[in-house]
């Protein structure tokens, strides 16, 4: 990619999607259990078979479905909840071509916006970073200011109030760029299949770093035919 000329560049997008695995059968005990931290040998010390088919890494977590929608009052309107079991996937690509330049895989339940420090880099040509709105806290954006990185992340609507028109056209504004990051993850699971149906993080992690090489090769091919 470097020696064809693809560097990072034009910003970058960061985004997150959940990836299932086989979904878990387990008594609540045991699921207290594996919460606590303990192993899978802890656990069924007497089936050792059992124990070595149990993902101890993968975390249930509930899908909101659909965009949020707000009442005149600016209440919300209820979505669907549908519930996951398995790893989110985190990445970063460059705006310019769309390549995946920065990668990390955590269970389900990993908030969105703590992963931000880890995927955005200073690589990149310019400054610009944009994600929804998981990702505005007071750290990110004063963690974005201190690398010289400038904040394009969504706003959030304030609580009990209706959107200010200039917060949901800049939002608007923003949606249009990092909507281009939905179509990595669009890419891998509907042409890849991605679905981890390894046991643990570490093997789940190596078949999601696999599955991104693979989408950069997709991209490569897209920009040399063009």
């Amino acid at each position: 990619m470097q020696k064809n000329g693809y560097i990072p560049m034009s910003g970058q997008i960061v985004d997150a999607s959940l990836v299932s695995a086989p979904k878990q059968r387990n008594t609540e005990v045991e699921k207290e259990a594996i919460k606590a931290g303990k192993t899978g040998r802890e656990i069924w010390p007497n089936e050792p078979n059992k124990a070595a088919q149990k993902d101890m890494d993968a975390r249930w977590t509930l899908k909101m479905g659909g965009k949020i929608r707000y009442r005149s009052d600016g209440t919300s309107l209820p979505q669907i909840a549908l519930p996951v079991f398995g790893y989110k996937s985190h990445i970063a690509v460059d705006r310019r071509f769309g390549f995946i330049r920065e990668s990390a895989l955590t269970s389900a339940v990993q908030a969105d916006g703590r992963m931000l420090p880890r995927l955005v880099t200073t690589g990149n040509t310019s400054s610009g970073v944009w994600a929804d709105s998981a990702y505005r806290s007071q750290k990110n954006e004063t963690g974005l200011a201190l690398r010289m990185l400038v904040s394009r992340i969504h706003r959030r609507k304030p609580a009990g109030k209706p959107m200010p028109h200039n917060i949901v056209r800049a939002n608007a504004a923003k949606s249009a760029i990092r909507a281009h990051v939905e179509h990595v993850f669009a890419h891998q699971k509907n042409r890849f299949g991605l679905f981890i149906r390894t046991i643990g993080i570490a093997r789940a992690m190596a078949k999601l770093i696999l599955a991104n090489i693979a989408y950069n090769f997709d991209r490569l091919v897209f920009h040399q035919r063009a």
